[in-house]
């Protein structure tokens, strides 16, 4: 079985494939320390096993399901969900997880989940098909999920109430977000990774750890040298795409494939 750790802290991953070390059948084929790495990782690796931290900086491990989409997470037959926090183990069983670790977990436990994901994945080979579990997972969580509509900005005596949809782009202001509209723009204090997490992601793409656009504004997109991109918008505009947000671009892409 091939796995990959996703974990933002580092003694926790290394404490996962110490423990990994006693089972000769399981390879860890690679690991991430955030949202943006692991989705490139299980693209890159179609592993039988993923071991996902829950509780991340950037964003939560539910995040990565979202991110990686029904096509990506059907290649996956088990998911193990690792927490410090009961309440997130009790809504890794809501949305039909696999497993899950509380840490700290010891041995025992550890090798009742790999029992299980043997299972899973043996399953998985003798029906041919996608691991329905998953898959649900998937969609209670763009189902049950809201995202925000409207942002209110004070601006001297007045209360500005602005439509999320109307946002060209946003970028990253020091403490702040500049929410740049057609003819006008505003600052917001918020972070970039709060802003990120509560739009949706069908509409808005991260493309920098400074930028995020809104996709009905994206007209062209500039090959660059070693794959990288130029994005452009209607207006003009040109980003950048980083390296380390690429993995939301060719998700995008792949639900809208170019045509020949």
């Amino acid at each position: 079985m091939k796995a990959i750790i996703i974990d933002d802290e580092r003694l926790a991953r290394a404490e996962l494939r110490k423990l990994l070390q006693d089972f000769p059948e399981i390879e860890v084929v690679d690991e991430a320390a955030n949202v943006d790495e692991g989705i490139s990782k299980i693209e890159n690796h179609n592993p039988d096993v993923i071991f996902l931290d829950i509780q991340m900086p950037d964003m939560n491990g539910f995040s990565v399901l979202e991110l990686a989409g029904k096509e990506l997470l059907s290649r996956i037959p088990a998911i193990i969900f690792v927490t410090a926090f009961d309440q997130y183990a009790l809504k890794a069983f809501e949305f039909h997880a696999l497993d899950y670790l509380l840490k700290p977990f010891d041995r025992e436990r550890f090798s009742d989940a790999l029992d299980r994901a043997r299972t899973q994945i043996n399953d998985r080979q003798n029906s041919g098909g996608s691991d329905p579990r998953i898959l649900g997972l998937l969609e209670k969580i763009t189902s049950e999920r809201e995202y925000l509509e409207w942002v209110t900005i004070k601006k001297d005596e007045r209360i500005l109430l602005l439509k999320v949809a109307d946002i060209h782009w946003i970028e990253a202001q020091g403490n702040y977000v500049l929410l740049k509209f057609e003819k006008e723009s505003h600052l917001l204090r918020e972070t970039m990774d709060k802003m990120e997490s509560e739009l949706d992601p069908r509409s808005f793409i991260r493309v920098h750890r400074s930028t995020i656009i809104n996709i009905n504004q994206l007209k062209e997109l500039h090959v660059w040298a070693r794959g990288e991109y130029r994005v452009i918008t209607h207006s003009g505009k040109a980003f950048t795409l980083s390296r380390g947000y690429r993995s939301r671009l060719d998700a995008f892409l792949n639900k809208h494939p170019a045509q020949i």
